[in-house]
């Protein structure tokens, strides 16, 4: 009894020892994906039953012992999503009905024409501007130069990971980031309906599209993986594909202020609206509340909007909101190597390019927006009432962000 007894310890030790030792040796054993959200399976799943009135539900935050589980079960080819060595499907006791309402993310789609090569050269272009700039030293921005170790956790809660097809996203608000967020939600399948997961990204209601728990970023790494975070966040950052989409910063501060003030909005009402209200329109007790405050007509003009960015004070009591965040703060480009920059004036053709990039454009489709989107012709008439001295400082605190993504600087705004 005592010697059975103790063969049994020892195997629970050495089982232990060797999870210590794959986790620490990760990166050395070649291990290019990681499916931390659901059990690998050679096949499609079947699904099972929800309990009565079920509403959408989110995957399970998935056990230390099941992440070892999906790294010994699951290689995959850097940046593809493709097995390494494919299991046959095994679709025995499986019904059609489950069949129909999964499509096995190995089902790849055969594209008979490549990428156009315009398209690739125009990548190829974005990339590698990055890199000049970030390598030049005209172009400068506080923490361009540090490390990746060197970036705080609580900025890198943009940083969305997708371990089930090996991709990082960065997301950038007023850049289409709701669908993008959608379609991560898909990729991951971590919102369930009736069991299965969800496949329509436009059918993901838009509270849960903006819900935190509904995507696995890069500063809820410390938290599942204690010491070992930044360890794999460097495996992850060095083997998944990394994308990002931008735009023009000046069209994308026209965007969050139409959303943000221009709407009734009572959060952004009551942080922001109202100190912009007593500091620089002359309403020293501003309404209480949103309702009440378009009800008199009164909200904050573009041009406060302007002088709250540019008043040192507001930096002094909280970081910029990310919704006029500088791209370089959110997302690390000089950190980061991104595989793929897309740019929102061309989303269409870069997000087609992307999904066929990423092999997952048999599983999701980017929704096309129907919205009344800002237009780059607007900015002379949206900036006509801004001080052109407010204008320039203006560029000077964005002009990181045009040039690390190509924008031309808006001579026809900064030189009236």
């Amino acid at each position: 009894m005592g010697t059975s007894r103790m063969f049994r310890v020892f195997v629970v030790l050495g089982s232990a020892f060797m999870i210590l030792l794959i986790i620490i040796y990760w990166d050395d054993v070649g291990a290019s994906h990681l499916y931390l959200h659901t059990p690998v399976s050679p096949g499609p799943k079947i699904p099972h039953p929800p309990p009565p009135h079920q509403q959408p539900q989110t995957s399970r935050t998935p056990s230390f012992l099941s992440d070892i589980d999906a790294f010994v079960n699951q290689f995959l080819e850097p940046g593809t999503g493709e097995p390494t060595d494919p299991v046959p499907a095994d679709t025995s006791n499986q019904s059609e009905k489950a069949e129909e309402r999964y499509i096995p993310r190995r089902e790849w789609k055969i594209h008979l024409t490549p990428v156009a090569a315009e398209l690739r050269e125009r990548q190829d272009q974005r990339r590698r501007l990055l890199q000049e700039m970030c390598a030049n030293d005209s172009v400068v921005f506080p923490g361009k130069n540090r490390s990746f170790d060197d970036i705080p956790n609580k900025e890198l809660d943009h940083l969305i990971v997708d371990d089930r097809h090996g991709i990082i996203y960065c997301y950038v608000p007023k850049v289409a980031c709701s669908n993008w967020k959608r379609i991560m939600i898909v990729l991951s399948e971590s919102l369930l309906r009736d069991g299965v997961p969800q496949r329509d990204p436009l059918a993901i209601p838009r509270d849960l599209v903006h819900n935190n728990s509904m995507h696995f970023t890069f500063n809820k790494f410390w938290k599942r993986y204690g010491k070992f975070a930044k360890h794999l966040m460097k495996v992850k950052l060095k083997k998944y594909t990394k994308f990002i989409f931008v735009r023009d910063p000046f069209v994308r501060l026209i965007s969050a202020y139409r959303n943000k003030f221009e709407l009734r909005n009572e959060d952004f009402y009551r942080r922001f609206a109202q100190v912009m209200l007593r500091r620089y329109a002359n309403q020293p007790t501003p309404p209480a509340s949103v309702d009440e405050a378009f009800g008199v007509g009164i909200h904050p003009s573009f041009s406060n909007f302007i002088q709250y960015l540019l008043d040192p004070q507001t930096e002094k009591e909280m970081p910029f909101n990310e919704h006029w965040r500088q791209v370089y703060r959110l997302c690390h480009p000089c950190q980061i190597q991104y595989d793929f920059v897309g740019h929102l004036e061309t989303a269409e053709e870069d997000a087609e390019q992307l999904l066929r990039q990423l092999r997952v454009d048999n599983v999701v489709e980017f929704p096309t927006s129907h919205r009344n989107l800002t237009a780059s012709s607007w900015e002379a008439d949206w900036f006509s009432t801004v001080p052109v001295e407010a204008r320039r400082e203006l560029y000077k605190l964005y002009e990181p962000d045009f040039r690390l993504f190509g924008y031309d600087r808006p001579d026809s705004i900064l030189n009236e």
